[in-house]
């Protein structure tokens, strides 16, 4: 790229800028930072049709989900980018679930099909394009699962090396296979998701090795393409909810920047409200909307991996996305998300637990009168269903404690005769 670096980084709370050029993570003043580009500082011009023309392009940037967006998210030269022509999910018609969520339109934008089966993806190509860039050649992070899979893929690509800090023992397999399979180094600590993300920063900064977990501020500018996609698949008529899990709270994060961004581009008729829904067992920013406080760390517990984080890093943007958008923040217990998951995998749609805290939440927000039942809605599934097969087979085997098993489609035994097999058969 020649010429003056199109962005910045700014500071989140006390708006110091940084050269986009800088390895960043955080302002000195020790808060996280957001990426700002030139197009988004001046207030450039642009069409939809410029968008949509590359539909048809074959050019891989392109025909990738968020490359396509290149102007919005990040303004690298086309032969930059390190892509797996990331995005391109679905947004399937959730008809079905009307009777389960109270909702008569619902879409589900479902970003486990993407290729490595979630959401990551879409960040991670922005992260390593710019850890290329840099001429890195080992990048690492903490994860619960996804971030690793992403990461470990992402890396193999571009011929890095690749760290993976995982909490010993808390980890499912669908992903942990993953990371695995790409090459990752893959270092098991004591501890939680909060502990392993402290020493990954400790051992970044020590190694000279680039972070690609979300406190890197490239990883927000690659979800933001969730919602743009969205917007694209819906013409550009933006619906008047868009409900999402909260883990890390980066992706909240970045739907709310996007959605500001094309606001001032003109390109909204409305401006969607954002229901970010949390685990009852990892709740931190729930518990902080509910007080009118900060966010404060607490020891995560949920059958929901890949949200079963206390201690997000992400959370000042997160509120600051919240209340510009009207937003709303619910929590639901896990015996929720694993009858919401039963009725998400029994329509042939399919999503991982942590996803399906998004329709659990469109439930209970419906339930109780915040989302109006005549209002079009959007739900993100953040992952493919079998990222966690442990819980799919546990929970239709009715052994997943403290869990009733409600929608249970357990195997049935025979005994191989054909009058057996009748009997089992469904008439």
């Amino acid at each position: 790229m020649t010429g003056p670096c199109p962005w910045r980084f700014k500071c989140v709370v006390c708006d110091t800028l940084y050269r986009g050029t800088e390895v960043r993570y955080r302002c000195d003043c020790g808060e996280t930072l957001d990426v700002v580009t030139t197009l988004a500082a001046e207030g450039g011009r642009l069409e939809v049709g410029h968008f949509d023309q590359r539909l048809a392009s074959k050019h891989p940037a392109d025909r990738s989900g968020v490359w396509r967006f290149r102007e919005l998210v990040l303004p690298l030269p086309p032969d930059e980018v390190v892509t797996r022509e990331e995005g391109n999910t679905p947004l399937y018609d959730g008809a079905a679930l009307r009777d389960f969520t109270g909702v008569p339109w619902l879409r589900l934008k479902h970003e486990g099909e993407n290729p490595t089966g979630s959401f990551k993806d879409r960040g991670m190509t922005v992260a390593v394009s710019i850890a290329k860039r840099h001429g890195f050649e080992r990048i690492a992070c903490a994860s619960t699962g996804n971030t690793s899979a992403s990461m470990a893929a992402y890396a193999a690509q571009a011929g890095m090396r690749a760290y993976v800090f995982i909490p010993d023992g808390k980890i499912a397999y669908g992903k942990l296979s993953q990371a695995l399979a790409y090459g990752a180094r893959t270092i098991q600590i004591p501890g939680d998701f909060d502990a392993a993300m402290r020493l990954v920063e400790e051992v970044c900064e020590a190694e000279g090795i680039y972070l690609v977990n979300s406190i890197n501020p490239f990883r927000v500018e690659g979800q933001k393409a969730i919602a743009l996609e969205m917007l694209q698949q819906l013409d550009w008529d933006a619906p008047d909810w868009i409900v999402l899990p909260g883990g890390n709270l980066g992706n909240n994060t970045a739907l709310s920047k996007a959605l500001a961004e094309v606001d001032a581009l003109g390109f909204l008729q409305r401006m969607p409200r954002l229901a970010v829904i949390q685990a009852e067992g990892a709740n931190p920013l729930y518990r902080a909307w509910k007080d009118g406080g900060d966010v404060q760390p607490v020891a995560a517990d949920t059958l929901a991996s890949a949200i079963r984080i206390g201690n997000p890093v992400s959370w000042r943007k997160s509120l600051r996305g919240l209340r510009s958008t009207m937003g709303v923040v619910e929590q639901v217990s896990d015996q929720e998300i694993m009858d919401a998951k039963a009725r998400v995998d029994a329509i042939g749609i399919g999503a991982e637990p942590a996803s399906c805290a998004t329709v659990a939440g469109i439930r209970k927000l419906t339930a109780a009168g915040v989302i109006g039942e005549d209002e079009r809605v959007c739900g993100v599934l953040t992952g493919h269903l079998l990222k966690d097969p442990d819980a799919v087979v546990n929970y239709h085997q009715n052994r997943l404690d403290g869990i009733t098993s409600h929608d249970a489609n357990a195997p049935r035994k025979s005994d191989g005769t054909l009058d057996d097999v009748r009997r089992l058969l469904d008439r």
